[in-house]
């Protein structure tokens, strides 16, 4: 009944002070931390409780907001400290009582007791000596159990606190941040408000933090994960927040400008407090940061580009002596130069996966020197990798992994030099064993790299692998391009194609075939590629089925205009659809939903198909013309070879 009327009080309380989370500003504002002589002040006090986990009497510093009353039951929030410190640390750099009472008077917060207890858990708990001495160290595991056992129960008894889990949160700075992640997470069914400020090496790795996910989802009100982005133990914090995403555990995860001192961690109370013990929309915890996180696809130590919890994309660029500066990822972007010379844009919310971009200086596009380069769009362009919570299956993960292997070859077929990019799998060079073969081809603008970067074929088969979804294979990444008449690469005519088809035959399968320990037979041997390397998958494969068992064809179709069956594509499968359907164990179309550009084409030569009688198997995924898609594309087509 407490609980039931206390809930009804806050919701009242939020309501008429329109405290929506939405209306929480991303920072402290000027001030914030400035004691205000004409507004009412809560109070501290010093508590000593006897500890049976220690075996002696400890100390804790207690809050109690402006206008507290021994009649009025509060919520309770357990607020931890670093290494060096003890239970004075917060009062001492931190201020907290200025913060809160600032905060209650502009009706910010809910009244709540904070508790700042010591979170050395023995006898000497003094910040003196060695304080990275094992004891020392093992002491702030320890109070986990002092915490629970005896603190909490002496605070609950002295002052007049609501005991349900709701009505108590933690948080703490560095070495209590990791406390309060660990002992937060774990004690769900004592705790509903979770916080971590630059949580410290101590925090328990994200699978022993939050092992249960879907547990977490329905206790937690607040998981709240902040840092510094020039703070040496962001790592800790990242990866948390890297596994929360994954898992889809709702949680703020915020980044502002700072290093490892006060002036984040007050922001971070500052912060906090504000969603504290009041009704919380999960949805709009993505607006909570002030920076993003660089990404993933940037060169070492490059800040930007930044991307925000909600996806969207912050690019900075210094070119002071630039009149128009532009991002074009697919969508152009005016950037806004401010007085140092840096040019700025925040865009929309960009889709999952990988995604190629070009700066545009007066109109020339050129590479962002802050990001790794690919080669796409027939050119050295940048990329940058947007989270994916669906994405683990292409994650680096902790199994064993195979080698991408980078080989020359003459190739008499072409009577060129080439080169292609080998995946051999996990154990390869310690086994005798022969492997099956997947020949991989890349789209038009693309060469022989792209599977290996651009698509992170080798982790998706290391994790398929691991997980025995996938038999072992050697994957084959060639280099698709062959030059017209007039010297642009025109992969898609019937002349390159053929180039193709040739070179495949006589120069890459006889050179994979004799340097690698593989199969040499059709029932080993798959050919498979997206967009122009779908279209030279079912020239060269749909002719020479006795060379191979499985094809496989992304994004990619017959021309919309070669619809007749008398055409020489349609023709040769007509008069063959038995043998293709004999020898063939897939014959697998993909394709990224109807705004991938060979959607079109695809449904035509799909019905021709069935109008032969050549049999296929048809899979969809939302996504255009792009990456993502086309990584689910491998990571689902190696599932079914060889098998």
């Amino acid at each position: 009944m407490k609980k039931t009327l206390w809930a009804c009080l806050t919701a009242l309380l939020f309501q008429a002070n329109g405290l929506q989370a939405q209306q929480i500003a991303p920072e402290a504002p000027k001030g914030f931390d400035v004691l205000q002589s004409t507004i009412s002040h809560g109070k501290i006090d010093t508590i000593v409780y006897e500890s049976k986990t220690v075996g002696t009497s400890r100390k804790a510093l207690v809050y109690t907001p402006p206008g507290f009353n021994k009649k009025t039951k509060y919520p309770v929030l357990y607020l931890l400290h670093g290494i060096g410190g003890d239970e004075k640390e917060w009062l001492n750099g931190g201020k907290p009582q200025i913060i809160l009472d600032n905060l209650y008077a502009e009706g910010k917060i809910q009244p709540m007791i904070v508790v700042m207890p010591n979170g050395r858990a023995m006898k000497d708990d003094r910040a003196v000596g060695n304080i990275m001495a094992p004891d020392k160290v093992q002491a702030f595991a320890t109070f986990e159990k002092d915490l629970l056992n005896d603190l909490i129960p002496f605070v609950e008894k002295k002052y007049p606190t609501l005991i349900d889990r709701e009505s108590r949160a933690i948080a703490g700075l560095s070495m209590g941040g990791g406390q309060s992640l660990n002992f937060g997470l774990g004690n769900l069914d004592k705790f509903a408000w979770v916080g971590g400020f630059s949580s410290a090496p101590n925090t328990k790795i994200p699978k022993e933090l939050v092992p249960n996910p879907e547990e977490a989802k329905k206790k937690l009100k607040l998981l709240w994960i902040s840092c510094g982005d020039n703070d040496g133990l962001l790592s800790f914090s990242k990866r948390t927040h890297e596994y929360l995403y994954q898992n889809d555990v709702p949680h703020i995860y915020y980044l502002e400008p700072g290093v490892h001192d006060f002036k984040v961690w007050k922001n971070g109370l500052y912060m906090y407090s504000q969603f504290l013990f009041k009704p919380v929309n999960t949805s709009s915890f993505t607006k909570y940061t002030i920076l993003g996180t660089p990404a993933s696809t940037n060169i070492r130590n490059a800040q930007y580009p930044q991307v925000l919890p909600d996806n969207r994309v912050v690019f900075k660029v210094k070119a002071p002596n630039a009149h128009k500066v532009q991002i074009d990822l697919g969508k152009k972007y005016d950037m806004i130069k401010d007085s140092t010379g840096f040019w700025h844009v925040t865009t929309d919310s960009i889709s999952r996966g990988f995604h190629y971009y070009s700066l545009l200086i007066d109109d020339v596009a050129v590479v962002d020197p802050a990001s790794e380069t690919f080669y796409g769009m027939s050119r050295q362009a940048s990329g940058i990798e947007i989270p994916y919570k669906e994405g683990g299956f292409y994650a680096l993960k902790d199994v064993p992994h195979g080698d991408i292997r980078i080989k020359k070859y003459f190739s008499k077929a072409s009577n060129t030099w080439r080169e292609m990019y080998v995946y051999t799998p996990p154990g390869y060079d310690k086994t005798t064993e022969k492997y099956p073969v997947l020949y991989l081809l890349h789209g038009g603008g693309e060469d022989q790299r792209g599977w290996a970067t651009q698509g992170r074929t080798d982790l998706i088969l290391d994790n398929l692998i691991a997980e025995q979804k996938a038999k072992p294979m050697v994957i084959a990444m060639l280099d698709g391009n062959f030059y017209g008449n007039g010297g642009g690469i025109a992969g898609f005519g019937e002349p390159q194609l053929k180039a193709f088809e040739n070179e495949l035959k006589n120069g890459a399968i006889p050179f994979v075939e004799s340097n690698f320990r593989v199969e040499t037979d059709a029932k080993n041997r798959a050919l498979a590629g997206l967009s122009m390397g779908g279209l030279q998958t079912l020239y060269a494969g749909i002719k020479n089925t006795d060379l191979f068992s499985y094809l496989g064809v992304f994004s990619s179709g017959w021309w919309a205009n070669n619809t007749k069956l008398s055409d020489p594509q349609y023709e040769f499968m007509k008069n063959n659809a038995s043998t293709i359907n004999s020898n063939l164990k897939e014959l697998w179309i993909s394709m990224g939903g109807k705004e991938d550009i060979a959607h079109a084409n695809c449904q035509i030569m799909m019905k021709k198909f069935d109008d032969m009688g050549v049999k296929y198997k048809y899979s969809e995924y939302a996504g255009g013309h792009t990456w993502p898609v086309w990584r689910h594309d491998i990571f689902l087509f190696s599932q079914l070879l060889f098998k």
